[in-house]
């Protein structure tokens, strides 16, 4: 889909609550998610897309291997508190991450590459959960809920062959869910997972079939740095974002380094996800 163009931060401010507005009514607050991309070039895609084209065969071994090397983490009952923290610390997996706070999408679309554009990306996660089948759909609406929580997924589609199930005989879906708070980074990030029924099925290419729910902006270097300027003024920074000493580290790195939005820093990639650095690198997940 198109990108608008922004030439300001307020411009992006306003943009960004006009989108909210236009979700009132639904919920108490706005439905939109955020998510932030360091470079225009970037897609929405997981990180076990990347894997290669055979990343559909490996994605059970993954989740059963995790679990069995991590049979000391105790993340929750489910295999989405599996499937959160594997996310949470680096596994490939299906899911990508959103947050709720443009705030802190716009820090991870800022944090690096200074000269290359960012995106911004906003979906509306109630007009995505209006596409879902009516089993799924009825387990939110009689919550009144915005998004599931792991219980909630968990009682429809145990696993994920389940959830896929339930797209057998149309096209995938896409639905949002909140991870259980493992640690205050999901909690400071006010972190939210998507996840679409066909493995093979990228978050672009589904959003590409279904434009009304989703927005999009531009950021030019130039406005990049303007965005970086308030978020850093607003204490929007790896400190508060990436509790611990390597977030410390990521934030004195980046502010204090030749220029105040550096080509690149601890973080290195051009999305939420990416995670070239085993530490802690500035991604969502």
């Amino acid at each position: 889909m198109e990108l608008e163009t922004v030439r300001s931060w307020r411009e992006l401010d306003e943009a960004i609550v006009e989108a909210g507005v236009q979700t009132a009514g639904r919920h108490v607050h706005a439905t939109l998610v955020f998510r932030g991309l360091a470079r225009a070039d970037r897609a929405n895609v997981s990180r076990l897309s990347r894997l290669g084209e055979q990343h559909a065969d490996v994605e059970r071994h993954l989740i059963r291997n995790f679990r069995k090397y991590a049979h000391r983490e105790s993340p929750g009952p489910t295999l989405w508190d599996w499937l959160a923290l594997a996310q949470h610390h680096g596994l490939p997996t299906r899911l990508l991450d959103w947050t709720y706070s443009p705030q802190v999408a716009l820090h991870f679309a800022t944090s690096a590459w200074a000269h290359e554009d960012a995106v911004l990306w906003a979906v509306d996660c109630h007009a995505v959960h209006r596409l879902l089948p009516g089993r799924l759909r009825g387990a939110l609406e009689r919550e009144g809920s915005l998004v599931f929580t792991t219980e909630q997924l968990s009682a429809c589609a145990p696993r994920l062959a389940e959830l896929d199930e339930l797209s057998r005989d149309r096209d995938p879906f896409a639905l949002f869910f909140e991870p259980p708070s493992l640690d205050e980074r999901i909690v400071n990030q006010a972190a939210v997972l998507s996840v679409i029924t066909d493995v093979r099925c990228q978050m672009d290419e589904w959003l590409d079939e279904h434009p009304d729910v989703c927005r999009g902006w531009r950021l030019p270097p130039e406005v990049k740095a303007e965005v970086r300027a308030r978020l850093d003024q607003a204490n929007v920074t790896e400190r508060i974002l990436l509790p611990g000493l390597d977030g410390l580290a990521a934030w004195l790195t980046r502010y204090y380094g030749p220029s105040r939005v550096p080509a690149r820093t601890v973080s290195e990639g051009g999305s939420m996800e990416e995670r070239p650095d085993p530490q802690r690198d500035g991604a969502m997940g």
